[in-house]
């Protein structure tokens, strides 16, 4: 009994489990036609609006095409019209052409038509009078002449007015050229420079045992050595731009050997002069070469290139001679005279510049006499003597070389006036202290503030430079103007040297 109960339980959850099954199934099946609808709707709704953007693509894409071709249109008719004008125009200036064309060969032939009554007259003026038509001539403008003497002066008048009007602008379009071509700004030359140390160690090798080595280097070299200032950089400072140049070389080179000492230091100054010589001569080399001026005297080539370690108000006096040159050689060119002489004149128109310092006179006539003593052409020294007006201008190319003076020194931005004056000041103080007896060396440095005297231990004992310093420093308040205070500091040294054999 209990089998048959299980086995009908078990065919009873059987057909249960098959029931279930279909309904599932059944509930499955309307699922998936369920979505099936739905995705086919989204897709209707897909194609639909993908098919609204492409419209709404294609009539934003169409409107700038047509919106082109509405103006190519119109432009195609404005050009038409233009070309029409344009035609027009043209049939009018042919007109015109035609006309002046037909009035041209008219006075064409009343020209010929007058010239052969002219000619006709003359001939029978001549049978009249029994004269040549020359004669007839002179005689027929001789009335004319004498009828309208007034109005040809008058005329003549007005023509000369007018021609120096003209030549008035020619001259001033002439100097614009030449300013303009050379219208660069010149900088001011400075008073100091700057020369970079590798180490500290390398600082107290140059400063030496309690000073001595940077005194030595001071005494040989004339120039201010200043230290402490910025830390890895030494400044050298002079007014005179060669004791810089000579002094700056030689530092270098004692900080590459590495060994500093008095000695060593005055034997490298020696050696810096030489080759700074031979620099002295390669500017002036190169000055004549850019002035295009050649067939100059070694020795005075020697002489233009110390012309670079020399300023005028600030300006560099070679840079301003090679710039002079090109200014004089652009006005010669623009009025027909010598470019050869205009541009050697002013080149070489400093000259004494370059010795002023040693030999009495003024740089116009020591640059005369040196010019002479080359055998420089005569017409050179007449051109570059009148640049100061200590001359008269004899020749065109003198008062070109005047001219270009004064363009190249007078322009904004070429001198500083205030430099040249500080410079004149330290000069001063130095031929003032040079005076005296006994004197060797004489160096202002620390801007001014302070000049030493080099003397010789021979002519100056101990008790004599108390008096020599005294006489200097009373020289210097009678004399110069200065502001603040001058350190007068004499130097007196003995120097005993023998030799073992």
């Amino acid at each position: 009994m209990l089998a048959l109960s299980g086995v009908g339980g078990i065919a009873l959850g059987y057909v249960l489990r098959v029931l279930i099954g279909l309904a599932q199934k059944g509930s499955i099946e309307l699922d998936i036609k369920q979505r099936m609808l739905q995705a086919k709707e989204q897709a209707a709704k897909i194609i639909a609006e993908a098919e609204f953007r492409g419209e709404v693509f294609e009539t934003e894409r169409l409107a700038p095409i047509e919106e082109r071709e509405e103006k190519i249109a119109l432009r195609e008719e404005r050009l038409g019209s233009r070309e029409e004008f344009l035609d027009s125009r043209q049939r009018d200036l042919d007109d015109k052409e035609d006309e002046v064309k037909n009035r041209e060969q008219d006075a064409l032939r009343a020209k010929s038509e007058f010239d052969k009554l002219a000619a006709e007259r003359t001939k029978e003026l001549a049978k009249i009078s029994n004269l040549s038509p020359e004669k007839a001539r002179e005689a027929l403008f001789s009335e004319i002449e004498k009828a309208y003497e007034e109005s040809i002066l008058l005329r003549l008048q007005k023509l000369e007015a007018h021609g120096r009007d003209r030549l008035e602008d020619k001259a001033r379009a002439i100097l614009t050229t030449a300013i303009h071509r050379l219208g660069n700004a010149v900088n001011a030359e400075v008073v100091s420079l700057s020369i970079t140390i590798p180490s500290e160690e390398m600082k107290g090798k140059i400063i030496g045992k309690e000073g001595r080595n940077i005194k030595a280097f001071e005494r040989a070299t004339g120039v201010d050595v200043l230290i402490d200032d910025v830390p890895d950089r030494i400044t050298i400072s002079s007014f005179d731009p060669l004791r810089r140049y000579v002094a700056k070389i030689a530092l270098e080179k004692l900080i590459v050997d590495g060994r500093i000492q008095p000695v060593k230091i005055e034997e490298t100054v020696e050696k810096t002069r030489v080759e700074v010589a031979d620099i002295v001569k390669q500017k002036g080399e190169a000055a004549a070469y850019d002035a295009g001026v050649i067939g100059l005297d070694p020795k005075l080539i020697a002489l233009l290139g110390r012309l670079y370690f020399r300023t005028s108000y600030g300006q560099n006096v070679l840079q301003h001679s090679v710039e002079m040159s090109h200014i004089a050689g652009v006005l010669a060119a623009e009025l027909g005279v010598d470019q050869t002489i205009a541009r050697t004149a002013a080149l070489l128109h400093d000259i004494g510049k370059a010795v002023d310092h040693e030999v009495q006179g003024t740089h116009v006539e020591i640059g005369i006499r040196i010019l002479e003593k080359f055998g420089v052409d005569k017409r050179v020294i007449l051109a570059m003597q009148s640049h100061h007006d200590e001359h008269p201008y004899e020749t065109p190319e003198a008062v070109i070389v005047q001219v270009a003076d004064a363009i190249s020194g007078s322009r904004p931005g070429a001198r500083r006036d205030t430099v040249d004056r500080y410079l004149e000041r330290l000069g001063d103080l130095e031929r003032l202290a040079a005076t005296f007896e006994g004197v060797e060396k004489v160096y202002a440095i620390a801007a001014g503030r302070e000049i030493r005297i080099f003397v010789n231990p021979g002519k100056v004992s101990d008790l004599a430079m108390h008096k020599l310093a005294r006489d200097i420093a009373k020289r210097i308040q009678e004399e110069l103007k200065y502001p603040g205070e001058i350190k007068v500091n004499i130097i007196r040294e003995n120097r005993v040297v023998e030799f073992a054999r």
